[in-house]
Protein backbone atom coordinates (compact mmCIF):
# COMPACT_ATOMS: atom_id res chain seq x y z
CA UNK A 1 0.00 0.00 0.00
CA UNK A 2 1.20 3.51 -0.73
CA UNK A 3 2.81 5.00 2.36
CA UNK A 4 0.60 8.06 2.46
CA UNK A 5 -2.62 6.00 2.70
CA UNK A 6 -1.52 3.49 5.30
CA UNK A 7 -2.99 5.03 8.39
CA UNK A 8 -5.94 7.28 9.22
CA UNK A 9 -8.76 8.55 7.02
CA UNK A 10 -7.99 12.03 5.71
CA UNK A 11 -9.21 14.61 3.24
CA UNK A 12 -7.98 17.51 1.14
CA UNK A 13 -8.76 20.04 -1.57
CA UNK A 14 -7.96 20.14 -5.28
CA UNK A 15 -6.98 23.68 -6.29
CA UNK A 16 -4.28 24.73 -8.69
CA UNK A 17 -1.98 27.60 -7.79
CA UNK A 18 -3.29 29.74 -10.63
CA UNK A 19 -6.78 29.67 -9.06
CA UNK A 20 -5.69 31.17 -5.74
CA UNK A 21 -6.34 34.78 -4.75
CA UNK A 22 -3.49 37.22 -5.37
CA UNK A 23 -2.81 40.86 -6.24
CA UNK A 24 -1.29 40.03 -9.62
CA UNK A 25 -3.93 38.39 -11.79
CA UNK A 26 -2.87 34.81 -11.04
CA UNK A 27 -2.31 32.68 -7.97
CA UNK A 28 1.29 31.83 -7.13
CA UNK A 29 3.54 29.74 -4.88
CA UNK A 30 4.18 32.60 -2.47
CA UNK A 31 1.80 34.70 -0.41
CA UNK A 32 -1.36 33.30 -2.00
CA UNK A 33 -0.22 29.73 -1.36
CA UNK A 34 0.69 30.51 2.26
CA UNK A 35 -2.77 32.01 2.84
CA UNK A 36 -4.39 28.91 1.34
CA UNK A 37 -2.30 26.67 3.60
CA UNK A 38 -3.72 28.55 6.57
CA UNK A 39 -7.24 27.96 5.22
CA UNK A 40 -6.52 24.24 4.77
CA UNK A 41 -5.27 23.96 8.33
CA UNK A 42 -8.29 25.82 9.72
CA UNK A 43 -10.57 23.52 7.72
CA UNK A 44 -8.91 20.38 9.10
CA UNK A 45 -7.49 19.29 5.74
CA UNK A 46 -4.30 17.27 5.39
CA UNK A 47 -3.76 17.27 1.62
CA UNK A 48 -3.55 19.87 -1.11
CA UNK A 49 -3.71 18.51 -4.66
CA UNK A 50 -2.44 20.67 -7.52
CA UNK A 51 -2.12 20.43 -11.30
CA UNK A 52 1.25 20.27 -13.16
CA UNK A 53 3.50 23.25 -12.41
CA UNK A 54 5.63 23.36 -15.57
CA UNK A 55 5.98 26.37 -17.91
CA UNK A 56 2.89 26.88 -20.05
CA UNK A 57 2.34 28.36 -23.49
CA UNK A 58 -0.25 30.82 -24.77
CA UNK A 59 -0.31 28.77 -27.98
CA UNK A 60 -1.84 25.87 -26.04
CA UNK A 61 -4.28 27.99 -24.04
CA UNK A 62 -1.83 28.01 -21.09
CA UNK A 63 -2.70 24.38 -20.35
CA UNK A 64 -0.55 22.89 -17.57
CA UNK A 65 -0.72 19.61 -19.48
CA UNK A 66 1.13 21.03 -22.52
CA UNK A 67 4.36 22.30 -21.04
CA UNK A 68 7.76 23.14 -22.50
CA UNK A 69 9.35 21.05 -19.74
CA UNK A 70 8.43 18.17 -17.46
CA UNK A 71 11.08 19.35 -14.99
CA UNK A 72 11.09 23.16 -14.95
CA UNK A 73 8.75 25.40 -12.97
CA UNK A 74 6.41 27.98 -14.47
CA UNK A 75 7.64 31.58 -14.11
CA UNK A 76 3.98 32.64 -13.91
CA UNK A 77 3.83 30.95 -10.49
CA UNK A 78 6.69 33.01 -9.05
CA UNK A 79 5.47 35.35 -6.32
CA UNK A 80 6.32 39.06 -6.73
CA UNK A 81 6.10 39.63 -2.97
CA UNK A 82 8.70 36.92 -2.32
CA UNK A 83 10.81 38.26 -5.18
CA UNK A 84 10.97 41.53 -3.28
CA UNK A 85 11.64 39.77 0.02
CA UNK A 86 14.53 37.88 -1.60
CA UNK A 87 16.10 41.24 -2.45
CA UNK A 88 15.89 40.92 -6.24
CA UNK A 89 13.51 43.87 -6.70
CA UNK A 90 12.86 46.95 -4.59
CA UNK A 91 9.37 47.79 -5.83
CA UNK A 92 6.62 45.98 -7.74
CA UNK A 93 5.82 48.22 -10.69
CA UNK A 94 3.83 48.11 -13.95
CA UNK A 95 1.01 46.09 -12.41
CA UNK A 96 -2.08 46.47 -14.61
CA UNK A 97 -5.11 47.88 -12.82
CA UNK A 98 -7.45 45.60 -14.75
CA UNK A 99 -6.50 42.26 -13.18
CA UNK A 100 -9.68 40.37 -12.35
CA UNK A 101 -10.02 38.49 -9.04
CA UNK A 102 -12.22 35.91 -10.80
CA UNK A 103 -10.29 34.90 -13.94
CA UNK A 104 -6.73 34.87 -15.22
CA UNK A 105 -5.83 36.87 -18.31
CA UNK A 106 -2.75 34.84 -19.22
CA UNK A 107 -1.58 37.32 -21.87
CA UNK A 108 -1.48 40.24 -19.42
CA UNK A 109 -0.08 38.14 -16.61
CA UNK A 110 2.71 36.82 -18.84
CA UNK A 111 3.73 40.34 -19.85
CA UNK A 112 3.67 41.57 -16.24
CA UNK A 113 5.61 38.64 -14.76
CA UNK A 114 8.15 38.73 -17.60
CA UNK A 115 9.10 42.39 -17.08
CA UNK A 116 9.27 41.85 -13.32
CA UNK A 117 11.59 38.83 -13.64
CA UNK A 118 13.76 40.59 -16.21
CA UNK A 119 14.25 43.46 -13.78
CA UNK A 120 15.01 41.05 -10.96
CA UNK A 121 17.58 39.31 -13.15
CA UNK A 122 19.33 42.58 -13.97
CA UNK A 123 19.62 43.32 -10.25
CA UNK A 124 20.76 39.78 -9.54
CA UNK A 125 23.51 39.96 -12.19
CA UNK A 126 25.34 42.45 -9.98
CA UNK A 127 25.34 40.10 -6.97
CA UNK A 128 27.33 37.07 -5.82
CA UNK A 129 25.18 34.09 -4.84
CA UNK A 130 26.73 30.75 -3.86
CA UNK A 131 23.30 29.13 -3.74
CA UNK A 132 22.79 29.98 -7.41
CA UNK A 133 26.09 28.37 -8.38
CA UNK A 134 25.23 25.26 -6.39
CA UNK A 135 21.76 25.04 -7.94
CA UNK A 136 22.96 25.44 -11.54
CA UNK A 137 25.77 22.91 -11.13
CA UNK A 138 23.68 20.24 -9.38
CA UNK A 139 20.41 20.42 -11.36
CA UNK A 140 20.86 17.92 -14.18
CA UNK A 141 18.03 18.98 -16.50
CA UNK A 142 18.62 22.72 -16.14
CA UNK A 143 21.17 23.39 -18.89
CA UNK A 144 19.13 21.54 -21.51
CA UNK A 145 16.13 23.63 -20.51
CA UNK A 146 18.07 26.91 -20.58
CA UNK A 147 19.50 25.99 -24.00
CA UNK A 148 16.05 25.13 -25.30
CA UNK A 149 14.50 28.37 -24.09
CA UNK A 150 17.43 30.42 -25.37
CA UNK A 151 17.00 28.93 -28.83
CA UNK A 152 13.21 29.36 -28.68
CA UNK A 153 13.79 33.04 -28.02
CA UNK A 154 16.42 33.48 -30.73
CA UNK A 155 14.27 31.75 -33.34
CA UNK A 156 11.12 33.66 -32.35
CA UNK A 157 9.28 30.76 -30.74
CA UNK A 158 9.62 28.38 -33.66
CA UNK A 159 9.32 24.68 -32.80
CA UNK A 160 12.69 23.02 -32.19
CA UNK A 161 12.41 20.82 -35.30
CA UNK A 162 12.31 24.05 -37.38
CA UNK A 163 15.62 25.37 -36.04
CA UNK A 164 18.89 25.15 -37.99
CA UNK A 165 20.06 21.57 -38.41
CA UNK A 166 22.98 21.92 -36.00
CA UNK A 167 20.57 22.68 -33.18
CA UNK A 168 17.91 20.19 -34.24
CA UNK A 169 20.54 17.46 -34.09
CA UNK A 170 22.09 18.95 -30.94
CA UNK A 171 25.60 19.40 -32.27
CA UNK A 172 27.81 19.43 -29.11
CA UNK A 173 30.00 22.28 -30.34
CA UNK A 174 27.01 24.46 -31.24
CA UNK A 175 25.32 23.83 -27.88
CA UNK A 176 28.50 24.44 -25.90
CA UNK A 177 28.78 27.88 -27.47
CA UNK A 178 25.31 29.08 -26.46
CA UNK A 179 26.20 30.34 -22.95
CA UNK A 180 29.10 32.34 -24.41
CA UNK A 181 27.19 33.70 -27.42
CA UNK A 182 24.04 34.61 -25.48
CA UNK A 183 25.13 34.88 -21.85
CA UNK A 184 22.37 37.22 -20.69
CA UNK A 185 19.62 35.19 -22.30
CA UNK A 186 20.97 31.82 -21.18
CA UNK A 187 21.61 32.95 -17.61
CA UNK A 188 18.19 34.53 -17.36
CA UNK A 189 16.54 31.13 -17.78
CA UNK A 190 18.88 29.66 -15.16
CA UNK A 191 17.92 32.50 -12.81
CA UNK A 192 14.20 32.03 -13.46
CA UNK A 193 14.40 28.38 -12.35
CA UNK A 194 16.61 29.25 -9.40
CA UNK A 195 13.99 31.69 -8.11
CA UNK A 196 11.20 29.16 -8.65
CA UNK A 197 13.15 26.49 -6.77
CA UNK A 198 13.85 28.73 -3.78
CA UNK A 199 10.26 29.89 -3.55
CA UNK A 200 9.02 26.31 -3.87
CA UNK A 201 11.26 25.10 -1.05
CA UNK A 202 9.85 27.90 1.08
CA UNK A 203 6.34 26.64 0.24
CA UNK A 204 7.30 23.08 1.24
CA UNK A 205 8.52 24.33 4.60
CA UNK A 206 5.28 26.25 5.15
CA UNK A 207 3.22 23.15 4.28
CA UNK A 208 5.28 20.91 6.56
CA UNK A 209 4.90 23.37 9.45
CA UNK A 210 1.11 23.05 9.09
CA UNK A 211 1.21 19.27 8.61
CA UNK A 212 -0.18 19.50 5.09
CA UNK A 213 1.10 17.29 2.30
CA UNK A 214 1.21 18.25 -1.37
CA UNK A 215 -0.09 15.97 -4.12
CA UNK A 216 1.38 16.77 -7.52
CA UNK A 217 0.37 15.66 -11.00
CA UNK A 218 2.47 13.74 -13.53
CA UNK A 219 1.09 13.86 -17.09
CA UNK A 220 2.13 10.61 -18.72
CA UNK A 221 3.03 12.43 -21.94
CA UNK A 222 5.10 15.52 -22.70
CA UNK A 223 4.67 18.17 -25.38
CA UNK A 224 6.37 17.67 -28.75
CA UNK A 225 7.80 21.18 -28.65
CA UNK A 226 9.50 20.74 -25.30
CA UNK A 227 12.99 20.59 -23.89
CA UNK A 228 12.27 16.96 -22.95
CA UNK A 229 11.69 15.75 -26.52
CA UNK A 230 14.41 17.95 -28.02
CA UNK A 231 17.02 16.73 -25.51
CA UNK A 232 15.94 13.05 -25.66
CA UNK A 233 14.82 12.47 -29.24
CA UNK A 234 15.83 8.81 -29.34
CA UNK A 235 13.30 7.74 -26.72
CA UNK A 236 10.32 9.10 -28.68
CA UNK A 237 8.62 7.88 -31.86
CA UNK A 238 9.92 10.49 -34.29
CA UNK A 239 10.63 10.38 -38.02
CA UNK A 240 14.38 10.25 -38.63
CA UNK A 241 14.43 13.23 -41.01
CA UNK A 242 11.52 15.51 -40.12
CA UNK A 243 11.71 14.77 -36.36
CA UNK A 244 7.91 14.90 -36.34
CA UNK A 245 5.92 12.16 -34.56
CA UNK A 246 5.13 8.89 -36.28
CA UNK A 247 2.09 8.42 -34.05
CA UNK A 248 0.63 10.61 -31.33
CA UNK A 249 -1.21 10.16 -28.06
CA UNK A 250 -4.92 10.21 -27.42
CA UNK A 251 -7.87 8.16 -26.24
CA UNK A 252 -10.69 6.45 -28.16
CA UNK A 253 -14.28 7.73 -28.08
CA UNK A 254 -15.44 8.03 -24.46
CA UNK A 255 -17.60 9.96 -21.99
CA UNK A 256 -16.03 13.26 -23.05
CA UNK A 257 -15.94 12.90 -26.86
CA UNK A 258 -17.65 10.82 -29.54
CA UNK A 259 -14.57 11.02 -31.79
CA UNK A 260 -12.09 10.40 -29.00
CA UNK A 261 -9.40 12.84 -28.03
CA UNK A 262 -6.33 13.41 -30.19
CA UNK A 263 -3.84 14.90 -27.72
CA UNK A 264 -0.95 15.05 -30.19
CA UNK A 265 1.94 14.23 -27.85
CA UNK A 266 4.74 12.04 -29.22
CA UNK A 267 4.77 8.46 -27.93
CA UNK A 268 7.58 6.77 -26.04
CA UNK A 269 9.55 3.97 -27.66
CA UNK A 270 8.56 1.46 -25.00
CA UNK A 271 8.86 -1.46 -27.41
CA UNK A 272 12.27 -0.61 -28.88
CA UNK A 273 14.71 -3.52 -29.15
CA UNK A 274 17.66 -1.17 -28.71
CA UNK A 275 19.16 -1.64 -25.23
CA UNK A 276 20.59 1.87 -25.13
CA UNK A 277 17.22 3.42 -25.92
CA UNK A 278 15.49 1.25 -23.29
CA UNK A 279 18.10 2.21 -20.68
CA UNK A 280 17.85 5.90 -21.58
CA UNK A 281 14.05 5.78 -21.33
CA UNK A 282 14.26 4.20 -17.88
CA UNK A 283 16.80 6.82 -16.76
CA UNK A 284 14.56 9.62 -18.02
CA UNK A 285 11.57 8.33 -16.04
CA UNK A 286 13.73 7.85 -12.97
CA UNK A 287 14.87 11.48 -13.19
CA UNK A 288 11.30 12.63 -13.74
CA UNK A 289 9.99 10.82 -10.66
CA UNK A 290 12.97 11.91 -8.60
CA UNK A 291 12.34 15.58 -9.43
CA UNK A 292 8.61 15.20 -8.83
CA UNK A 293 9.07 13.77 -5.35
CA UNK A 294 11.57 16.49 -4.53
CA UNK A 295 8.71 18.93 -4.99
CA UNK A 296 5.71 17.04 -3.59
CA UNK A 297 4.84 14.27 -1.13
CA UNK A 298 2.71 12.24 -3.51
CA UNK A 299 1.64 12.43 -7.15
CA UNK A 300 -1.29 11.49 -9.33
CA UNK A 301 -0.25 9.85 -12.61
CA UNK A 302 -2.51 11.27 -15.29
CA UNK A 303 -3.68 8.56 -17.73
CA UNK A 304 -2.14 5.70 -15.74
CA UNK A 305 -3.76 3.19 -18.07
CA UNK A 306 -1.20 4.19 -20.72
CA UNK A 307 1.44 2.19 -18.85
CA UNK A 308 -0.55 -0.98 -19.50
CA UNK A 309 -1.72 -0.14 -23.05
CA UNK A 310 -1.88 3.20 -24.84
CA UNK A 311 -3.94 4.54 -27.74
CA UNK A 312 -1.64 5.31 -30.69
CA UNK A 313 -3.07 7.62 -33.35
CA UNK A 314 -1.46 8.08 -36.79
CA UNK A 315 0.03 11.56 -36.83
CA UNK A 316 -1.93 12.55 -39.95
CA UNK A 317 -5.32 11.62 -38.45
CA UNK A 318 -7.53 14.60 -37.59
CA UNK A 319 -9.25 12.82 -34.69
CA UNK A 320 -8.58 9.77 -32.52
CA UNK A 321 -11.00 7.30 -34.08
CA UNK A 322 -8.33 5.66 -36.26
CA UNK A 323 -6.02 4.83 -33.35
CA UNK A 324 -5.13 1.42 -31.98
CA UNK A 325 -4.07 -0.05 -28.63
CA UNK A 326 -0.37 -0.76 -28.13
CA UNK A 327 1.14 -2.62 -25.18
CA UNK A 328 2.91 -0.40 -22.62
CA UNK A 329 5.83 -1.14 -20.27
CA UNK A 330 3.63 -2.57 -17.52
CA UNK A 331 4.77 -3.61 -14.07
CA UNK A 332 8.43 -4.01 -15.03
CA UNK A 333 8.97 -0.25 -15.33
CA UNK A 334 7.70 0.44 -11.83
CA UNK A 335 9.63 -2.46 -10.33
CA UNK A 336 12.84 -1.01 -11.72
CA UNK A 337 11.92 2.48 -10.53
CA UNK A 338 11.16 1.17 -7.04
CA UNK A 339 14.63 -0.42 -6.90
CA UNK A 340 16.17 2.96 -7.71
CA UNK A 341 13.84 5.27 -5.79
CA UNK A 342 12.14 3.21 -3.09
CA UNK A 343 8.35 3.14 -2.52
CA UNK A 344 6.41 5.55 -4.71
CA UNK A 345 3.49 7.55 -3.29
CA UNK A 346 1.32 7.42 -6.39
CA UNK A 347 -2.38 7.81 -7.14
CA UNK A 348 -3.29 6.01 -10.36
CA UNK A 349 -5.76 7.94 -12.52
CA UNK A 350 -7.69 4.87 -13.69
CA UNK A 351 -10.59 6.56 -15.46
CA UNK A 352 -11.90 6.12 -19.00
CA UNK A 353 -11.76 2.80 -20.84
CA UNK A 354 -10.32 0.61 -18.09
CA UNK A 355 -9.78 -3.08 -18.77
CA UNK A 356 -9.14 -5.92 -16.32
CA UNK A 357 -5.46 -5.74 -17.33
CA UNK A 358 -5.26 -2.09 -16.19
CA UNK A 359 -6.96 -2.94 -12.90
CA UNK A 360 -4.60 -5.86 -12.36
CA UNK A 361 -1.58 -3.63 -13.02
CA UNK A 362 -2.76 -1.06 -10.48
CA UNK A 363 -3.45 -3.76 -7.90
CA UNK A 364 -0.12 -5.47 -8.50
CA UNK A 365 1.65 -2.15 -7.94
CA UNK A 366 -0.61 -1.48 -4.92
CA UNK A 367 -1.44 2.04 -6.10
CA UNK A 368 -4.76 3.56 -5.01
CA UNK A 369 -7.16 4.33 -7.85
CA UNK A 370 -9.72 7.11 -8.26
CA UNK A 371 -13.46 7.12 -7.60
CA UNK A 372 -15.29 10.09 -9.16
CA UNK A 373 -18.84 10.56 -7.88
CA UNK A 374 -20.08 12.42 -10.94
CA UNK A 375 -19.64 9.16 -12.86
CA UNK A 376 -21.74 7.19 -10.36
CA UNK A 377 -25.33 8.09 -11.23
CA UNK A 378 -26.13 6.33 -14.50
CA UNK A 379 -29.06 4.45 -12.96
CA UNK A 380 -27.11 1.21 -12.51
CA UNK A 381 -27.13 0.25 -8.79
CA UNK A 382 -23.95 -1.78 -9.36
CA UNK A 383 -21.99 1.24 -10.68
CA UNK A 384 -18.53 0.96 -9.13
CA UNK A 385 -18.35 4.73 -8.49
CA UNK A 386 -21.29 4.63 -6.07
CA UNK A 387 -19.85 4.78 -2.55
CA UNK A 388 -21.78 1.73 -1.34
CA UNK A 389 -20.07 -0.29 -4.10
CA UNK A 390 -16.47 0.66 -3.24
CA UNK A 391 -14.68 -2.69 -2.90
CA UNK A 392 -11.69 -1.30 -1.00
CA UNK A 393 -10.70 1.65 1.15
CA UNK A 394 -7.42 1.84 -0.78
CA UNK A 395 -8.69 4.52 -3.14
CA UNK A 396 -9.12 8.29 -3.44
CA UNK A 397 -12.65 9.59 -3.85
CA UNK A 398 -13.44 12.84 -5.69
CA UNK A 399 -16.72 14.66 -6.28
CA UNK A 400 -15.20 15.66 -9.64
CA UNK A 401 -11.82 16.47 -11.16
CA UNK A 402 -10.33 19.41 -13.06
CA UNK A 403 -11.74 17.84 -16.25
CA UNK A 404 -15.29 17.65 -14.92
CA UNK A 405 -17.90 20.35 -14.67
CA UNK A 406 -18.37 21.67 -11.15
CA UNK A 407 -20.86 19.55 -9.20
CA UNK A 408 -23.48 22.31 -9.31
CA UNK A 409 -22.88 22.84 -13.03
CA UNK A 410 -23.03 19.09 -13.63
CA UNK A 411 -26.31 18.71 -11.76
CA UNK A 412 -28.00 21.63 -13.50
CA UNK A 413 -26.61 21.21 -17.03
CA UNK A 414 -25.06 17.80 -17.67
CA UNK A 415 -27.69 15.47 -16.22
CA UNK A 416 -30.16 14.80 -19.07
CA UNK A 417 -33.56 15.13 -17.36
CA UNK A 418 -35.53 15.49 -14.13
CA UNK A 419 -35.86 11.76 -13.71
CA UNK A 420 -32.06 11.42 -13.67
CA UNK A 421 -31.81 14.30 -11.18
CA UNK A 422 -34.37 12.59 -8.99
CA UNK A 423 -32.20 9.45 -9.00
CA UNK A 424 -29.21 11.48 -7.82
CA UNK A 425 -31.29 12.91 -4.96
CA UNK A 426 -32.48 9.44 -3.99
CA UNK A 427 -28.89 8.19 -3.84
CA UNK A 428 -28.10 11.16 -1.60
CA UNK A 429 -31.11 10.33 0.65
CA UNK A 430 -32.77 13.64 -0.16
CA UNK A 431 -36.49 14.33 -0.65
CA UNK A 432 -37.29 15.11 -4.28
CA UNK A 433 -38.63 18.56 -3.38
CA UNK A 434 -35.47 19.40 -1.37
CA UNK A 435 -33.44 21.87 -3.44
CA UNK A 436 -30.51 22.44 -1.10
CA UNK A 437 -27.03 22.41 -2.58
CA UNK A 438 -26.15 19.27 -4.49
CA UNK A 439 -22.48 20.03 -3.82
CA UNK A 440 -23.10 19.46 -0.10
CA UNK A 441 -24.72 16.11 -0.88
CA UNK A 442 -21.77 14.87 -2.92
CA UNK A 443 -19.32 16.24 -0.38
CA UNK A 444 -21.07 14.20 2.31
CA UNK A 445 -21.12 11.06 0.14
CA UNK A 446 -17.43 11.50 -0.57
CA UNK A 447 -16.33 12.25 2.99
CA UNK A 448 -18.48 9.49 4.54
CA UNK A 449 -17.28 6.80 2.10
CA UNK A 450 -14.74 4.12 3.06
CA UNK A 451 -12.05 5.68 0.82
CA UNK A 452 -8.96 6.48 2.87
CA UNK A 453 -8.56 9.85 1.15
CA UNK A 454 -11.30 12.23 -0.03
CA UNK A 455 -10.31 15.11 -2.32
CA UNK A 456 -12.79 17.83 -3.26
CA UNK A 457 -12.27 20.52 -5.93
CA UNK A 458 -12.37 23.97 -4.36
CA UNK A 459 -15.31 24.95 -6.59
CA UNK A 460 -17.36 22.14 -5.04
CA UNK A 461 -16.47 23.22 -1.52
CA UNK A 462 -17.83 26.66 -2.41
CA UNK A 463 -20.86 25.44 -4.38
CA UNK A 464 -19.94 27.30 -7.57
CA UNK A 465 -21.65 26.74 -10.93
CA UNK A 466 -20.42 25.67 -14.35
CA UNK A 467 -19.03 29.11 -15.15
CA UNK A 468 -16.25 28.27 -12.67
CA UNK A 469 -15.25 25.05 -14.44
CA UNK A 470 -11.48 24.60 -14.80
CA UNK A 471 -11.27 22.64 -18.06
CA UNK A 472 -13.51 21.16 -20.75
CA UNK A 473 -11.68 18.28 -22.51
CA UNK A 474 -11.70 18.57 -26.27
CA UNK A 475 -12.37 22.32 -26.18
CA UNK A 476 -9.13 24.06 -27.25
CA UNK A 477 -9.61 27.50 -25.69
CA UNK A 478 -11.09 29.30 -22.71
CA UNK A 479 -9.86 26.86 -20.07
CA UNK A 480 -7.70 27.07 -16.92
CA UNK A 481 -8.80 30.64 -16.12
CA UNK A 482 -10.95 30.28 -13.01
CA UNK A 483 -9.79 32.06 -9.86
CA UNK A 484 -11.15 32.15 -6.32
CA UNK A 485 -11.71 35.61 -4.87
CA UNK A 486 -10.26 36.09 -1.36
CA UNK A 487 -13.63 36.68 0.31
CA UNK A 488 -14.70 33.12 -0.55
CA UNK A 489 -12.08 31.54 1.70
CA UNK A 490 -13.53 32.85 4.95
CA UNK A 491 -13.94 31.54 8.46
CA UNK A 492 -17.47 30.22 7.88
CA UNK A 493 -16.35 28.07 4.94
CA UNK A 494 -13.39 26.67 6.91
CA UNK A 495 -15.58 25.86 9.91
CA UNK A 496 -18.17 24.09 7.74
CA UNK A 497 -15.54 21.93 6.08
CA UNK A 498 -13.87 21.13 9.39
CA UNK A 499 -17.19 20.08 10.93
CA UNK A 500 -17.75 17.70 8.01
CA UNK A 501 -14.21 16.41 8.43
CA UNK A 502 -14.75 15.70 12.12
CA UNK A 503 -18.17 14.11 11.49
CA UNK A 504 -16.74 11.63 8.98
CA UNK A 505 -13.63 10.76 10.99
CA UNK A 506 -11.13 12.40 8.65
CA UNK A 507 -9.52 14.96 10.95
CA UNK A 508 -6.40 12.84 11.36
Amino acid sequence: MSIFLKNQRTSGILAHFTSLPSDFGIGDIGRGAETFLIFLQQAGQKYWQILPTGPTSLIFDSSPYMSTSAFAGSPLLICPHLLKKMGFIQTITNRPETFSPYTTDFLSVTAFKSQLLQRAFQNFSDQQDDQFDKFTSSTRWLHDYASFMTLKTIYQNKAWYEWPEKFVKRDPKALAGLPQQYPELFNYFLFEQYVFSRQWLHLREQAADRDIKLIGDIPIYVSLDSADVWANQDIFELHAHTRRPVRVSGVPPDYFSKTGQRWGNPLYRWNSKDRIIKATLLDWWENRFRETFRLVDAARIDHFRGFESYWAVPEKSKNAIDGSWVKGPGVNLFRQLKKRLGPLNIIAEDLGEITPAVINLRKELDFPGMKVLQFAFDGDPSNSFLPFNFDTDHCVVYTGTHDNNTTVGWFLSDIPDEQARAYVKQCCNRELHDNRGIHEDLLYLSMSSIAKLAITPLQDILGFGGDCRMNTPGVPSGNWKWRCAPENLGKECAEYLKSMTILTGRLG
